[in-house]
Formats: C-alpha cells, sequence, structure tokens
C-alpha cells in the first residue's frame, strides 16, 4: 500500500451523482482524510447507502466508509451548498445544465466553492462544451475558475487503490491547483494544465473512438486493426480539437491520448461494449436497453457529427460511427468503406483559427 500524503487542508466535499465515478472519487476523498457528502436523486439508494455503506446501482461489491453520507432524493438546501469547499459534479453531461440551474440560486451572494466537473460529453441540443453550459448557467465570472479532471481512470481500479493519473485543468491556474492538490496521491496523481476546452473535446470524442474501436472487435479484426484505430483517432480527435480551437498538444495528454488508448483498448469500457456488440450485429435500441449504464459516446456522437460538420474538418472514422448508430448503416458494410478510402497524408491539422472557441472565450470576456 503505498503512504498517504497531507497537502494541508481538509475539505468539505459534495459529490452530485452516486454512479461509478461518483462513487469513486467519493471514497478517494474520504481515504484522503476529506468530509465527502454524496447526493442522488434515488431516496432509495441514499437509504440504502446510509445503511450498509454499499452502492445498489455502482461498484456493488465495494463497501464504502461510514464516513460517507449519501444525501437527497432532495436537491441540496443553500445552507449546505454554503457549508461546502467544493462541489465535485459527476453526473451526464445532459443533466448538467438541469443541475446547474437548481444550484445558481444557492450560489448567489455567498462565497463559491471550488467547482468540479468530471463528466465527458457534448450537449445534444445546443452542441455545448460543459465550460459553455456553466457560463450559460452560472455566468463567466464562474466558468473561468471551474476546474475539470479527466484522464484514464477507471472507476474499479480507482477504489483498489491502483496507480491512475489524471490531468486537472481550468482557465485558473490557482483553481486547477486548487482540485489537483485535493485529489493528488500517491496512487492517484495529478497533473495540471489550462485547455479546458482541448480536454473537454478529448475526453467526449475518445468515447465516440471506443465504440468504433469495440466494432472492429466484434468484427473479428485483432491487434494491428486496433492500433491502427487508435492512432487515427488520435489524428482525427486532434484535427477536430485544432479546428475547434483547442492546443493541438492537449491531445498528447493523460485526458487525451491516454484516456482514448484506456477506453478503446478495454473490454470493460462502456462504449466499447456498445461498439462490440454492434459488430456482432445487435441493435442499439437492444443493446442500450440491456446495457446496464451510461455510454455517452453514443449520445456524444450525435454533437460530434454536428460539430465536425460545421467546422468543415475531415473526420471519417467519426462520420462512420455516425452513420451506424443514427443511419441504419451495417457495420462492416461502412468498416469496409473506410478501408478502401484512398491513400493521404497522416499528418493533418487544421490551419483555421477555431471559432467555437473564440467565441466561447468572447463569452468569458476572454481575447484567448
Amino acid at each position: 500500500m503505498l503512504p498517504h500524503q497531507n497537502h494541508g487542508k481538509k475539505s468539505k466535499v459534495l459529490v452530485f451523482g452516486a454512479g461509478n465515478f461518483g462513487s469513486c472519487l467519493a471514497d478517494h476523498l474520504e481515504d484522503s482524510s476529506h468530509s465527502v457528502y454524496m447526493w442522488s436523486r434515488s431516496g432509495d439508494q441514499v437509504k440504502y447507502f446510509n445503511q450498509y455503506h454499499r452502492n445498489p446501482e455502482a461498484l456493488q461489491d465495494h463497501e464504502f466508509a461510514e464516513s460517507i453520507t449519501a444525501v437527497g432524493p432532495e436537491f441540496p438546501s443553500a445552507e449546505m451548498v454554503q457549508s461546502m469547499d467544493v462541489l465535485l459534479f459527476a453526473i451526464p453531461t445532459e443533466g448538467v445544465r438541469e443541475t446547474l440551474t437548481a444550484l445558481k440560486p444557492t450560489l448567489d451572494g455567498g462565497r463559491i466553492p471550488l467547482l468540479i466537473f468530471v463528466n465527458k460529453g457534448i450537449e445534444i441540443k445546443t452542441r455545448a462544451l460543459t465550460l459553455e453550459i456553466i457560463a450559460d448557467t452560472c455566468g463567466p465570472e464562474i466558468a473561468k475558475i471551474a476546474t475539470f479532471l479527466s484522464g484514464p481512470s477507471f472507476a474499479k481500479e480507482i477504489v483498489k487503490r491502483q496507480p491512475t493519473s489524471v490531468s486537472v485543468v481550468s482557465l485558473s491556474k490557482e483553481h486547477a491547483q486548487q482540485a489537483s492538490d485535493l485529489f493528488h496521491q500517491p496512487w492517484f496523481r495529478c497533473y495540471t494544465g489550462d485547455d479546458p476546452i482541448g480536454v473537454e473535446l478529448a475526453g467526449a470524442l475518445k468515447n465516440v473512438y471506443a465504440i468504433a474501436a469495440g466494432m472492429a472487435a466484434g468484427l473479428g479484426f485483432e491487434n494491428n486493426t486496433r492500433a491502427m484505430l487508435i492512432t487515427r483517432s488520435l489524428a482525427e480527435m486532434t484535427r477536430v480539437g485544432t479546428a475547434y480551437g483547442a492546443s493541438p498538444l492537449t491531445f498528447l495528454t493523460l485526458a487525451g491520448v491516454g484516456d482514448l488508448f484506456l477506453t478503446c483498448s478495454s473490454s470493460t469500457s462502456r462504449n466499447y461494449t456498445v461498439g462490440y456488440r454492434l459488430g456482432k450485429g445487435e441493435q442499439l435500441d437492444h443493446i442500450i436497453k440491456t446495457l446496464g449504464s451510461v455510454a455517452e459516446g453514443v449520445t456524444t456522437t450525435k454533437g460530434m457529427k454536428a460539430i465536425v460538420d460545421e467546422l468543415g474538418v475531415a473526420a471519417p472514422i467519426a462520420s462512420g460511427i455516425y452513420d451506424v448508430l443514427y443511419e441504419g448503416r451495417d457495420a462492416e458494410e461502412r468498416a469496409n468503406e473506410l478501408l478502401s478510402l484512398p491513400p493521404m497524408g497522416e499528418l493533418d491539422l487544421s490551419v483555421e483559427s477555431g471559432k467555437p472557441a473564440k467565441r466561447l472565450l468572447e463569452k468569458l470576456g476572454l481575447q484567448s
């Protein structure tokens, strides 16, 4: 067992979301001597967790510390929110706007806790990243200090204290460092950065490419194909991200290639599983009904398709996944079309400045 590190101040943390990732981070923070509360919309889940110290909906084999308190299903009161040092959001991207809209009145006129977001996805209707959703609901000043944690981090391994590393980023270097200090332990190493747009895009887009990797495996392709897909997916999401306005270097970080590699190479990844079952000929509706958990890549594919079309960049792998998920195309037939594309240059980054990122930064009152 690696020794704990003491980073000084102990914090009161409220985790929004009691799924796999929210639960494992609550467990990690409690083990780092922080006071942790975890909010769930399910009254039954809250009651069960507090009585048995197990989560009936996630990580069922793990016993949680008695000091972690589940709260809900009522939304946390302003008094409770104001007593917290940290608010950690581990909910699907499609639920972030609703949650922050409910949260905003509890933040008015008081001190602002450290806000940390760990969701990965693009809001379908608006094509907004979480950074923009924060600006829309809580205002630009809060968005500028919001932090984002992302990287190769399966929940079931975090609760086993398997060594894990993540990217922790914010437009505010001070707040990124605060979030890093909160989480950092020898088994959970944090590396800070200042490109939340790139980290958000990488975290969302890798889920689309994990579906592609799983689909290839389901079709019977092996290691050469997986290596090809991961490498070309990295090139593709870097091209999309650069056209959007992110730094290309961000896609070489833990939040970029690190998360992409893990999600595309593990059969336990939810998005990989969706792709694998599609490759085996199952229908998407049946897969979603029987998966038992959220695979954000399915919804992110819609948002990514809209962004790619707006940017006018080539993204043949992501477009192929969209066709299989939403246009009824056969997985094997679409894969053969991709393999039949003519040869092309290997490195092809957009030279156009990223208009979406510029619009978002202008919304935040930032020039670049």
